[in-house]
């Protein structure tokens, strides 16, 4: 089957997941699908959230237009024509997180657009999303009918592996699929760089790199570089509007726990009333907490960056990633920099 084809595929999808996003009322066939298909699409987002707390209707439509956006006639067919594929598809697991909604989608489009065989081995925290677009998707192209599979079970018969987990999961993905061709992805999280010019709307935009899907992404702000004497009053009014976080109840548990963790360990704390900060040199920080930590110059903020650069994903700044993109990866961002295109030409 010709890629152009599979793009246009993608393309239509596209439409539909950014209207969904949008929460646009369905006007005609142009999204490609009925009415009635429509209505059933948008009663399973707002479904997500008893399925799997965190997946909120907010967070469900969020992921849909990031992707959806992306999904474009001019940026696919740019994005893949760097690269070229065997005409000798393969069967390609993808052992997908279920942390944020669709967080497996990438990896779904890449191993498509390659030509290859998606077996996607879904998240129990996200085991309905991808299938219900896949099944439009095959709708628009029903010649894909033999080159994609769901599952929640286990996967067999195949050829090249994609996992992403925790640390713990990585000797589970090197014991049951390390012999075969594979990218394993585990724990990374991201910063932001701050060099205290920043105005309030751009630490508002950063705190949508800190609270979007609540934190539990791995291109989330999770630790924050500040020049020595930065107000951190200025954080917490810039961040202000994000509040409505904490009336999710297990965003509010994890907030409440942590804060009773630290101060029963006598260690001192920052409280705005929905996210604490802690200084520390620390990576990573538990959910509804941000570690910061003071720099002198910017030798301290490459030697930081470089000491850790296995486990940080994104870095936000002036001088990095804007504030506020964090969570809208562009197609050839790949988590960990690992090309994923580029490993299926050679699998």
């Amino acid at each position: 089957m010709k890629q152009e084809s599979i793009i246009k595929g993608f393309v239509q999808l596209g439409t539909l997941m950014v209207s969904l996003g949008k929460s646009e009322e369905w006007v005609d066939f142009s999204v490609g699908v009925t009415k009635k298909e429509y209505g059933a699409l948008n009663m399973l987002i707002n479904r997500q959230v008893s399925y799997n707390g965190w997946f909120t209707k907010e967070n469900v439509r969020q992921s849909l237009i990031a992707l959806g956006e992306r999904l474009s006639q001019t940026e696919l067919k740019e994005w893949t024509s760097v690269y070229s594929f065997s005409d000798d598809p393969k069967r390609v697991a993808i052992i997908m997180a279920g942390n944020i909604p669709l967080v497996g989608f990438h990896d779904f489009l890449c191993v498509v657009l390659s030509g290859n065989k998606a077996i996607c081995k879904l998240s129990s925290d996200d085991k309905t999303l991808l299938p219900a677009l896949g099944g439009h998707l095959l709708e628009f192209l029903p010649e894909l009918k033999d080159k994609i599979e769901f599952t929640t079970g286990r996967v067999n018969n195949i050829e090249a592996v994609v996992a992403t987990g925790s640390d713990n999961s990585l000797k589970f993905f090197e014991e049951y699929f390390g012999k075969y061709p594979h990218i394993f992805r585990r724990n990374r999280t991201s910063i932001a760089i701050l060099d205290g010019s920043e105005t309030p709307e751009e630490i508002n935009r950063l705190g949508h790199d800190i609270f979007n899907y609540f934190g539990l992404g791995c291109r989330n702000v999770s630790h924050l570089l500040l020049p020595e004497g930065f107000d951190l009053s200025r954080f917490f009014e810039g961040i202000i509007d994000h509040g409505e976080v904490f009336h999710n109840n297990k965003y509010g548990n994890n907030y409440d726990y942590n804060k009773a963790v630290y101060l029963m360990s006598q260690h001192a704390l920052l409280d705005n009333n929905f996210v604490l900060l802690r200084e520390s040199v620390d990576l990573f920080s538990p959910l509804a907490m941000i570690n910061y930590q003071f720099y002198k110059n910017q030798d301290e903020v490459d030697a930081y960056v470089n000491e850790h650069k296995n486990q940080i994903q994104v870095v936000v700044g002036k001088a990095n990633i804007d504030f506020g993109a964090a969570q809208c990866p562009m197609l050839d961002d790949y988590a960990d920099g690992v090309d994923v295109m580029s490993w299926l030409e050679r699998i």
